[in-house]
């Protein structure tokens, strides 16, 4: 096996996450005006089997809150990827809403470990052999992922060459997500006992003090966050559904592959605004940028505005994510991974509802312009929290103290 470089562990990375984020959660995206149109899947079912992959995504973070040896967590890392590959290819299993529910709950415990534990062992791995910790290359896999799952369901559907129906394209999706599996797993080294050592020493702290915010500061980031969670599941779900109803044909896909393609670069370029201008103000930008591209999907029907949408929101839900979780990381030191997960599991609780509720009121109003305007109300609502945290952020306040 040749010699592990970063080069190489971030390719791994990359794999993982387009893998575990493109394939097996967002193909779901593109795929579901296709099952529509070929099953008559309604927008509350949809709803629901979005909502089922985020109980999945809290299930996963739970265990990944759980797991603090080095080797387990490397254990539950690779095997999720598996999993991911399998929940893909149980899609296309039987045409019951039963066995798409389960598909999807194991797509959300999957695609938290992916995230979460890829992303702690990769940076394992660049802290301990001597490179700097930046994982903007890293998060692009998300983007990528997002692109790669639009290009494979526009080129395998109907009336393409390929000629494919709905169920064999989640073959073919799971097919592609196996090949990707096999460097996502193979280029990313085992734990070294060194290593795992040095990881329970930082564990342990060794009785040290850390500065961190005022607790107020953390309960206004929390809801901000939560209230993010609702604007990128909505769009996340329904993003291709949404340009076929309006109507534009066949453009579902290619709308998903926008979003990809400005999700890609964004967490590289947001951390370089966040240079200039604070990471807290590059995130108000961020809230601002997404809400404009929530109403432009709901007041158009045109190409060139559901495009500006689509834009908008592939580059500020990784913005959102990014900037949140890399401030956290920033300010709370060893401690950051619990902050971590307490922002995550209130951002996923909003990720269960939005879908669900946007589903169901869509299908009674045969529209999704009231749950745009509705969710676009609750990220303004965000962003009110996000100014307010300003006022209490480590510049401007005494920050209080943690104890390891």
């Amino acid at each position: 096996m040749l010699k592990p470089n970063r080069i190489s562990v971030l390719i791994s990375g990359i794999c993982a996450l387009v893998l575990s984020m493109g394939i097996a959660r967002y193909s779901f995206t593109p795929m579901l005006p296709i099952m529509q149109a070929q099953l008559g899947v309604s927008e509350s079912l949809a709803g629901w089997l979005a909502g089922w992959h985020y109980i999945g995504y809290i299930v996963g973070l739970f265990i990944v809150w759980l797991i603090t040896d080095l080797r387990t967590k490397d254990f539950f890392y690779r095997y999720g990827l598996l999993v991911s590959v399998i929940a893909t290819a149980f899609m296309a299993a039987l045409e019951h809403s039963l066995i798409w529910y389960v598909s999807r709950f194991f797509a959300g415990i999957t695609s938290a470990t992916s995230f979460m534990l890829g992303t702690g062992l990769i940076l394992n791995w660049l802290n301990h052999n001597g490179y700097k910790s930046e994982l903007g290359l890293h998060f692009t896999g998300i983007g990528i992922g997002i692109m790669v799952s639009a290009v494979i369901v526009d080129m395998s559907g109907l009336d393409t060459w390929f000629n494919f129906n709905w169920r064999m394209q989640w073959v073919t999706l799971a097919l592609i997500g196996g090949s990707l599996m096999i460097p996502a797993m193979l280029l990313l080294p085992r734990p070294k006992e060194r290593e795992m050592e040095m990881a329970r020493d930082k564990d342990i702290g060794m009785g040290s003090v850390i500065k961190v915010p005022p607790v107020r500061w953390l309960v206004l980031m929390q809801c901000a966050y939560f209230c993010a969670g609702f604007s990128n599941t909505i769009n996340v779900t329904f993003t291709s559904l949404i340009t076929e109803l309006q109507p534009l044909d066949g453009l579902g896909a290619k709308m998903w592959l926008l979003v990809g393609i400005a999700a890609t670069p964004a967490p590289l370029i947001w951390d370089r605004v966040s240079r200039r201008i604070g990471r807290l103000n590059a995130l108000s930008w961020a809230y601002v940028l997404n809400i404009v591209g929530n109403i432009c999907l709901a007041m158009t029907n045109s190409v060139e505005t559901t495009a500006i949408a689509a834009i908008l929101f592939g580059f500020t839900f990784m913005g959102i994510v990014s900037l949140t979780l890399s401030t956290v990381g920033h300010l709370y030191g060893f401690k950051a991974t619990q902050v971590m997960a307490r922002l995550t599991f209130f951002y996923c609780i909003a990720q269960i509802l939005s879908p669900i509720l946007a589903g169901t009121i869509a299908e009674l109003s045969g529209s999704f312009k009231t749950p745009l305007f509705v969710v676009s109300t609750i990220m303004l609502l965000g962003l009110i929290f996000l100014l307010t945290a300003r006022r209490y952020s480590p510049d401007q306040t005494t920050s209080g103290s943690i104890r390891l």
